[in-house]
């Protein structure tokens, strides 16, 4: 299930709690009206709408922390990718076939996430938005300098390799985790208890289930956010594509109006 799927779901099992509360007012018998309970129900739904703002506050920092985190690990990466171009442009024209090979990769990987259009899963672009980079680590190692100017270029590739490796591994620990789909569901039930609650103490009429309408809608719109910002390279919220573009055009490539090497 997608996550604006999911989040109607939620949005439309969480008004019918709601509305279950409402119709259960007016069902009850007398002895078990609301209104004798309504300071113990009151009680309860203030603790679960504070648990629920907590819960979801901390889902909503943390997801936002991983989308910026990728955001500045992605631009830290095309930097160290630039870096690494020019080291090997230094070290001599022999190096041209491993610099056009990561252009390839480049404009691949700029193909597959951004420019088709067809979504991408974030686990899938950690291992392919540089699937030549272990490759390339092994040809820098192949390189034998024999000048100063060539030592000094071949440390500089060294040393890019080794970070733009460190980089990727980084992206890929922070996204390995996923959605606590366990949680989100507790979450979930919480919001289905608070608004029956709601229900329970609350007079039948439009504008209570008007009421009940907007807030199923922003616990619903919490949740989408949450999940859209947990995959980064995909959804509403996909990162942007400037890193990328600009380290192309930096080593020569092109992002638009060439097709995709085979």
């Amino acid at each position: 299930m997608g996550s604006s799927n999911f989040a109607i779901f939620v949005a439309v099992i969480v008004f019918c709690a709601g509305i279950i509360g409402l119709s259960l007012r007016a069902r009850l018998p007398e002895k078990h009206s609301p209104d004798r309970a309504a300071g113990m129900i009151g009680a309860m739904t203030g603790l679960m709408s504070l648990l629920l703002a907590l819960v979801l506050g901390t889902f909503a920092g943390s997801a936002y922390g991983l989308y910026s985190t990728q955001k500045a690990e992605l631009e830290t990466l095309a930097a160290r990718l630039m870096q690494l171009d020019s080291a090997l442009e230094v070290y001599g024209p022999e190096t041209q076939p491993a610099r056009e090979g990561l252009r390839k990769v480049l404009r691949r990987t700029y193909d597959d996430i951004w420019s088709n259009g067809v979504p991408a899963r974030s686990g899938a672009v950690v291992t392919d938005i540089l699937s030549g980079v272990r490759a390339l680590d092994q040809y820098v190692l192949t390189l034998t300098p024999r000048t100063d100017a060539q030592r000094q270029a071949f440390f500089s590739a060294s040393g890019a390799v080794t970070d733009i490796n460190r980089n990727q591994l980084l992206m890929a620990l922070q996204i390995s985790g996923g959605i606590p789909w366990p949680m989100l569901t507790i979450v979930v039930c919480w919001s289905i208890l608070m608004f029956c609650g709601y229900g329970l103490v609350s007079p039948a009429n439009g504008t209570v289930v008007t009421a009940l309408a907007l807030g199923a809608i922003t616990i619903a719109s919490a949740i989408f956010m949450i999940i859209e910002l947990s995959d980064p390279y995909s959804g509403t919220f996909k990162l942007s594509a400037r890193p990328i573009q600009e380290t192309i055009e930096a080593l020569g490539g092109v992002t638009s109006g060439e097709p995709s090497p085979k």
